[in-house]
């Protein structure tokens, strides 16, 4: 038994068009106009919508041990919301418990993330360098297809490593064809301005981001680019905030250097004013990096960063904790887990304020929240609507209106960091693997269904010889 999607309006990265989309099984079997029905297939009218490829979101962290709490959101409920928002895929972050090698990292990972009901992979992060890491990083990558690698440059005491671990990372992750995505703030000036505060008696979340100003992130993130161009390995800076961060990755690669960054919709559309809501509110939206002031132009440079290709996609960094475990920090702010919910909010919100709102097409936005992170990260099958791909679709209305709240998501956060925003476009149809798992509101994606997705390397410094 089939489907067939007809009359919608296709949009992939750099092209639309109208067409009837056939599907058998996962995959995408046919296109064309006035394609037969065959027996026992079921037709959707999309007729006056968009279809677009499942979203991928390229960074998330379900249910994350950190900062003494676990994330809200397992892996059944966090791809689940991502379903009822259009997103079709995810790449998390496997990270090792302290003095845990790799792969018994990944064997921990595997087992959480079994319940998944959409597709996903993993990022490796590596949060120490020992005897034995480059020989785990190798096996990692050739053994069980994980082509990317995660370092923290912040978080000292804890998941941060220092610059030799960062370049032996890099060294070896050119080496092997593997990304390497990079958290970069200078984690030791975070830590020497968080105890300033506290001394002085600065406790509250507003000053969260007085402990992180945009300078140590462009630091950080120019440290981390020179590393990689030393060896010619692959950097994908994530979460980018800020004008110096930005500045440092167009200077990259206006060089020549090989390299990519991700931004995420909090830090386009919310300022730190959030930070001083009432009743400790301002914790929700304590993360890292920081939310950024309005006058200093960061946003219009993230803005013009996704207009003009020098960023090159959008993740949310889905890593929810409740209003209860944010109380943990009420009398210390670096104390507050960091991260907030966003995989379910970000195609309305993009659509509404980047392609509604003028500052790109739709073609960017799957571009960007598709294609790229497909293309990046090495899943061959996903990030286009074409025959032979994965059948992961969404029908997308762009004239339905809604209000984005946490009373109305799939996920378990008690809180939305866009509560009350206003949106243009609705997911009214998710296709997961060829079913519908998620249809006007009502969402049937399956505990289990998803599959995990081995990659292979594409970004060797040095392409490995061919042997005939």
């Amino acid at each position: 038994m089939g489907l067939v999607i007809r009359g919608g309006t296709v949009v992939n990265a750099g092209e639309r068009f109208t067409a009837d989309i056939e599907v058998e099984g996962r995959t995408i079997t046919g296109m064309g106009t006035g394609l037969p029905k065959g027996a026992g297939d079921t037709e959707i009218d999309a007729a006056g919508r968009f279809v677009l490829p499942g979203l991928i979101d390229p960074h998330v962290h379900m249910e994350l041990p950190f900062m003494g709490m676990v994330s809200i959101d397992d892996f059944e409920s966090g791809t689940a919301s991502g379903i009822a928002g259009g997103t079709t895929s995810i790449i998390d972050f496997c990270i090792p418990g302290a003095g845990m090698s790799l792969l018994d990292g990944l064997k921990l990972w595997r087992e959480r993330s079994a319940k998944a009901t959409s597709d996903y992979s993993f990022h490796m992060a590596i949060t120490h360098w020992g005897e034995h890491t480059a020989d785990e990083m190798r096996a990692v990558v050739r053994d069980h297809g994980i082509t990317s690698f995660k370092v923290f440059m912040a978080y000292k005491g804890a998941l941060m490593v220092d610059d030799h671990a960062l370049y032996q990372v890099m060294k070896v992750a050119a080496e092997t064809g593997a990304v390497v995505t990079v958290h970069a703030e200078n984690g030791d000036a975070v830590w020497n301005l968080q105890q300033e505060l506290l001394a002085a008696g600065h406790t509250g979340p507003e000053y969260h981001p007085v402990s992180r100003p945009s300078a140590v992130e462009g630091e950080a993130t120019e440290r981390a680019l020179t590393l990689a161009r030393l060896h010619g390995a692959t950097a994908y800076i994530v979460h980018m905030t800020c004008r110096e961060s930005l500045h440092a990755l167009e200077r990259a690669k206006l060089a020549g250097q090989k390299c990519y960054g991700e931004t995420c919709p909090q830090y386009l559309l919310l300022d730190d004013r959030v930070f001083n809501a009432p009743d400790f509110g301002g914790s929700a939206y304590v993360m890292s990096p920081p939310i950024r002031p309005l006058h200093l132009g960061h946003h219009d440079a993230l803005w013009s960063g996704l207009s003009n290709g020098m960023l090159d996609s959008i993740g949310t960094d889905h890593c929810p904790f409740t209003h209860e475990q944010k109380r943990m920090g009420v009398k210390d702010f670096t104390r507050i887990p960091n991260g907030a919910a966003g995989i379910e909010d970000r195609l309305a919100i993009l659509y509404t304020h980047g392609v509604v709102g003028g500052r790109f097409s739709l073609e960017r936005l799957v571009e960007l929240c598709a294609s790229a992170p497909a293309r990046i990260f090495g899943l061959d099958k996903k990030g286009a609507v074409a025959v032979g791909m994965d059948a992961d679709l969404v029908v997308f209305n762009p004239d339905a209106k809604s209000v984005r709240s946490a009373r109305t998501h799939f996920s378990k956060a008690d809180r939305s960091i866009f509560e009350g925003f206003d949106v243009q476009g609705k997911v009214e149809k998710t296709i997961v693997g060829g079913r519908v798992a998620f249809d006007n509101g009502k969402l049937m994606a399956e505990r289990g269904a998803g599959r995990f997705i081995a990659r292979k390397p594409t970004h060797f410094a040095h392409p490995p010889e061919v042997k005939a």
